[in-house]
């Protein structure tokens, strides 16, 4: 049995994985971690993460959006820093992020290309790619919270929402303040996915759509409530990140 560890640091949370060989054994997420507290997970991983062999150290395979975040992970004797160069994508731009690759690499080892994932986190992007894994593009726009945040942080009226408080879509033409809100984000984010769903199907036919993202499970209730037809062409799976890590293992082990 040979245990690893996948890290992405996005923009406000850690993502973490367990592998027991090709298999993931466990997924969880964490606030950032300050410089003293990474130093005492390289001096002693056992004590942060459910490992079952106490002797051996983990390879650790990071991946970051945050340069800050990631450098002092660079002490740690066994991780394998993941740079856009090493994700078997073409016709990339050099600013393209390392988070949107592997999420899309992620999404062509798993359920075939052409493909688009739509990664409803932070920031909601869409990125497809061809049949020959080029990247044929895709958009940014924020994410639900970003823009809960936004109305609540710079309005003087206005309530903080939070995705967590919802569950279920409000009533398009809302009768109250924190509903309207609600409603304008959400009906804004689902006519967003339909939109670029149903583009990219008239363009790729025979395209995976993958759904990812802390935002992912909500967005995917509402849209199979509000339009199945656009519900039924996505597939849902939060993990497509570390399915990229573990193929860019596999291939760098041979």
């Amino acid at each position: 049995m040979n245990e690893w560890l996948a890290l992405t640091i996005g923009n406000s949370r850690f993502h973490w994985a367990l592998f027991e060989d090709e298999t993931l054994r466990q997924v969880w997420d964490a606030p950032p971690m300050d410089v003293d507290v990474v130093k005492a997970f390289i001096a002693n991983p056992k004590g942060f993460v459910p490992l079952s062999n106490q002797m051996a150290l983990p390879e650790l395979w990071l991946a970051s959006v945050v340069p800050k975040q990631s450098k002092p992970w660079t002490a740690y004797s066994q991780v394998k820093v993941i740079t856009l160069s090493q994700i078997p994508l073409y016709q990339v731009y050099s600013s393209f992020g390392v988070d949107r690759a592997l999420a899309l690499w992620g999404a062509i080892a798993t359920y075939g290309s052409p493909t688009l994932v739509i990664d409803c986190g932070t920031a909601m992007t869409f990125t497809g790619a061809d049949s020959h894994n080029n990247l044929i593009g895709g958009a940014i726009s924020p994410g639900l919270r970003l823009q809960f945040q936004a109305l609540g942080q710079n309005t003087a009226a206005l309530p903080n929402l939070d995705t967590e408080t919802i569950s279920d879509l409000p009533p398009r033409w809302a009768r109250n303040t924190q509903a309207a809100i609600a409603s304008g984000i959400l009906q804004g984010a689902i006519a967003s996915i339909r939109d670029f769903v149903l583009d990219w199907q008239q363009r790729f036919p025979d395209s995976a759509i993958v759904m990812t993202g802390g935002d992912a499970t909500l967005l995917c209730r509402i849209l199979n409530q509000e339009l199945p037809e656009v519900s039924r062409l996505i597939h849902l799976d939060l993990n497509l990140a570390f399915w990229g890590i573990r193929e860019i293992r596999r291939r760098s082990n041979g």
